[in-house]
């Protein structure tokens, strides 16, 4: 076919960079006359394949993302209520567009020139204040990757919070199961025992993790258990759902020293299990050992309140031996997202979709209960575990696209 026929919109041209004048003015200052001769000085012939490739011709731009978009077409959409930290939610129209479609936004997503971004840095000190009023703790940095990791950071952090004399983090039964294999895998490579809760504390047990509510739905009473840890000088750990702390007691009131939990259900869309931003929240007396940025409040020469980033202990910013952490993406869109999400409704309109999550729960739990099943717990916040497993309603669920989490 003519190459007049040929469609003008493809990717080599959108997205490989040097025009062919450019090519022709690297190639010369090289020394070569041609891509061939270039590659031919580079490339050993040993591996050098001189064989014209046997692949079809490039599609177009539109032509691809058609193929694309026929194929997603054969998934079938179905809807999950699988729990374990990720939960539909509804994104509000207004967050949507002027944040997470906006490239004001969404390109310089995190402040790496801070002092010029007042407005990001404004966002995350709402997310701080957000998690900190509803997880009852005194400080909470500006997000992190996700709840697992931040778990995984969280027992990094209490052991070096304890001088790292101690080796040994006891991890509660029914915690979600993607955060024990992050733990487990953190734990390994830096010489840290994991055992359970149900073991006994010890002199060499430096923190506890604890899952409230449990992975399962169930809302446990561990402030006895906390009082257990702190006598034996451990820190508690606790991962846990924020927008159930609109209904039940705060961590940090029943003696949690460090909170942390995925922020998705605050309006991030649950895409394919992430990108969400994570949170961590803790006491003031262990601010130095926080991970990630903490925004703070201060004034500018002239006396005006401003803000800056007043700690940054990630290794991308201080010397490596003395960084609290190497992740250095913390998913600042997603938890500005949260945040606004926070302000869009305001404490009283947060609150109220709380309490209808839990409604709408507790009357699939009547129904449940009134059929004749078992449920795990009677108290819950949005999650419900049916003790006897029926193929039946599983088999049922499925023709009705509806994901369960299989116990088994």
């Amino acid at each position: 076919m003519s190459d007049s026929y040929s469609h003008p919109d493809n990717f080599v041209r959108r997205h490989i960079g040097p025009a062919p004048t450019d090519i022709s003015s690297m190639l010369k200052e090289l020394g070569h006359s041609n891509l061939s001769d270039f590659s031919n000085s580079i490339i050993p012939q040993s591996i050098l394949n001189k064989d014209i490739l046997d692949i079809p011709k490039a599609l177009s731009e539109s032509e691809a993302l058609a193929k694309l978009k026929k194929t997603a077409e054969k998934n079938k959409l179905f809807k999950n209520y699988l729990g374990h930290g990720y939960y539909g939610t509804i994104t509000p129209g207004v967050i949507k567009r002027n944040i997470l479609e906006n490239p004001g936004w969404y390109t310089q997503y995190t402040p790496y020139q801070a002092e010029i971004a007042q407005g990001r840095l404004e966002a995350l000190l709402n997310f701080q204040t957000m998690v900190c009023d509803l997880t009852a703790m005194e400080i909470a940095n500006a997000s992190l990757l996700d709840e697992a990791t931040a778990v995984a950071e969280a027992m990094s952090m209490s052991c070096n919070a304890l001088g790292g004399q101690r080796s040994t983090f006891l991890l509660a039964e029914d915690i979600n199961p993607q955060t024990v294999n992050v733990v487990k895998t953190r734990a390994e490579p830096l010489g840290i025992k994991i055992g359970k809760v149900q073991d006994s504390f010890d002199e060499d047990t430096f923190g506890i993790l604890l899952q409230y509510p449990t992975s399962s739905g169930s809302i446990e009473d561990y402030t006895k258990l906390a009082q257990e840890a702190h006598a034996n000088g451990s820190l508690v750990v606790v991962a846990t759902d924020l927008l159930s702390l609109c209904l039940i007691k705060p961590p940090g009131e029943w003696g949690a020293d460090i909170v942390v939990g995925n922020s998705q259900r605050f309006g991030v869309p649950m895409g394919f299990g992430g990108p969400h931003a994570a949170f961590m929240a803790t006491r003031e007396k262990y601010k130095r050992n926080l991970p990630g940025r903490l925004v703070g409040v201060s004034k500018d020469v002239h006396g005006n309140s401003a803000l800056r980033l007043a700690l940054q202990t990630r290794e991308q910013h201080i010397r490596r031996d003395r960084a609290t952490s190497n992740i250095c993406t913390s998913q600042v869109l997603l938890a500005i997202m949260s945040s606004m999400y926070a302000v869009y409704h305001g404490p009283n309109r947060i609150r109220k979709i709380a309490e209808r999550v839990n409604q709408l729960t507790c009357v699939l739990h009547d129904s449940l209960v009134s059929g004749g099943y078992i449920v795990s717990s009677e108290s819950f916040f949005d999650t419900i575990c049916v003790l006897k497993k029926d193929k039946r309603i599983i088999d049922k669920a499925l023709n009705k696209n509806l994901n369960f989490w299989d116990y088994g």
